[in-house]
């Protein structure tokens, strides 16, 4: 059996897929109960290569179905499933977004400074607030 051209897997329908699949592993089933067997040595070294072959299809049908996910699911961009939502950092998205951040520079635009102070409480994400109610900045005296 010659190596699988991805490009040709793709251009198969899931069904097509799916029996390729199904007769890849048999293969393998074969070629292990060979090994135990102990078979020809081109028998053994085939294993890999189907090995790979089932792979390739796997993945050409995981992308399938998620490109199909990804046209359905193009209007309502506010429920996107998390499979289908950028990757990113978790940090990148633990990050306020755009209509949540509020005025990086107070002076610039001479804005009362509790004012600032007040918007940016109700603009910080949930984990914020509680570490702020849990870990509240603590105040010092220095002795004379």
């Amino acid at each position: 059996m010659a190596r699988l051209k991805v490009y040709e897997l793709r251009n198969k329908t899931k069904a097509e897929l799916l029996s390729q699949l199904k007769d890849l592993k048999a293969e393998l089933a074969l070629l292990r109960v060979a090994k135990v067997t102990g078979g020809a040595p081109n028998k053994l070294s085939k294993i890999k290569l189907v090995r790979l072959s089932i792979a390739q299809v796997l993945t050409v049908i995981s992308q399938k179905q998620k490109s199909v996910l990804r046209e359905a699911y193009k209007k309502k961009k506010k429920y996107l499933p998390l499979d289908l939502r950028p990757k990113k950092t978790r940090a990148i998205r633990r990050r306020l977004t755009k209509h949540r951040v509020p005025f990086s520079n107070g002076n610039k635009f001479r804005i009362n400074f509790a004012l600032v102070r007040l918007s940016r409480a109700s603009l910080k994400t949930e984990r914020e607030k509680k570490k702020e109610v849990y870990f509240p900045l603590r105040k010092y005296a220095v002795k004379v």
